[in-house]
């Protein structure tokens, strides 16, 4: 792991570059995750394009802060998320859920050139059960467990990444975890998404109905140079349980867009 320092703490990440060309992609992971969902990413694309995957603070080898849920964890979020950026020069964003919201954070409010962005099982607005976000306070076992039930975050996947998963969100923890989820809860950016000025993909999994596909069609219509794909076989942690269909669509949209 590699390391950027920057508002007083420290963030972590992991740079492939296995042959690619370019100037490398930044993933950034969802709420309780790490760089590790991007393992797929960072071992096959990155013949193709360099791969850069962070941990967000709080998570994986990052320090943490002390912030409320809401504007303040997106906004330190995306310090983070550009603190890596200047220290790779990665110019094309992809975040799943959690960090497709701090994606488009970036991409309205802050000043920042990415060149494109790939928004994977996310949504303009990411409201989350009441009985998830009671479960994430009082009862974190059954919250994990309720993630990992059926089309939640995987759809049929090898039983190897469903532990994997389950084994990061119990080691990200339950007050980061519930953080994360509380963030997502109040984010809704459904009114500036003309704002985003940069070619981008709505990328979703076929059986994702954490954000289901019609967030992602509606992010495509809304965005002035949006476009929409379905990752067949997958849910909502598509870029790893399908990173064949996943990686080739982002393939498929940067050769389109020339970026």
């Amino acid at each position: 792991m590699q390391r950027v320092t920057h508002h007083g703490r420290t963030t972590a990440y992991r740079a492939a570059d296995r042959g690619g060309e370019g100037s490398p992609l930044l993933a950034v992971h969802g709420s309780g995750g790490t760089h590790e969902v991007w393992k797929s990413q960072l071992g096959r694309l990155a013949s193709r394009r360099p791969v850069v995957a962070l941990d967000l603070s709080g998570h994986g080898d990052s320090e943490d802060f002390e912030a409320d849920p809401g504007w303040e964890t997106i906004s330190a979020y995306a310090d983070d998320v550009l603190a890596v950026a200047d220290e790779t020069d990665a110019d094309v964003l992809v975040g799943n859920s959690l960090g497709g919201a701090i994606a488009l954070h970036v991409a309205i409010e802050r000043d920042h050139d990415f060149e494109a962005l790939v928004l994977a099982g996310t949504g303009a607005k990411l409201p989350v059960l009441d009985d998830l976000r009671g479960w994430l306070e009082s009862d974190f076992e059954r919250a994990v467990e309720f993630l990992h039930g059926p089309d939640r975050l995987f759809h049929d996947a090898d039983s190897r990444y469903v532990q994997l998963s389950t084994e990061t969100m119990r080691a990200v923890g339950q007050r980061v975890t519930r953080r994360d989820f509380e963030t997502c809860h109040v984010f809704d950016v459904r009114d500036r998404l003309g704002d985003v000025g940069v070619p981008t993909l709505a990328l979703v999994g076929e059986y994702d109905h954490l954000t289901p596909p019609e967030y992602h069609e509606q992010l495509a219509e809304a965005v002035p140079d949006g476009r929409y794909r379905e990752v067949l076989g997958a849910a909502h942690l598509a870029m790893l349980e399908e990173p064949e269909g996943f990686n080739a669509a982002i393939v498929d949209f940067l050769d389109e867009t020339g970026v």
